[in-house]
């Protein structure tokens, strides 16, 4: 089981995402377990987190977030990706960065 937490400011469209993801996931035969929080949760979600996208509109907290992850990846979604809800793209960007 992998787990990916997707990080926003408030978020609908990451709440899409999710979605967009899990179906991509399910498509894929992928057991992944993929949730979006506001980025002040951030820090109670990182214990059972494997890696944490954010959403292009939070880039700038990128450094605090890699303070708080405790050596997990963190990264930003990619922002086309983001854009056109390309659920399968992100999953993947998120496996990339577990080497998987």
């Amino acid at each position: 089981m992998t787990n990916i937490l997707l990080v926003c400011s408030a978020g609908m469209s990451t709440s899409m995402m999710v979605k967009k993801m899990q179906e991509a996931a399910e498509e894929k035969k992928i057991e992944a377990e993929i949730w979006a929080v506001g980025d002040a949760d951030a820090v109670n979600n990182v214990e059972k987190m494997d890696v944490m996208l954010l959403g292009p509109q939070v880039r700038f907290l990128e450094s605090k977030m890699k303070a708080i992850a405790g050596g997990k990846p963190v990264a930003v979604i990619d922002m086309q990706a983001y854009g056109t809800m390309n659920g399968a793209k992100v999953l993947e960007q998120a496996l990339k960065l577990l080497g998987m």
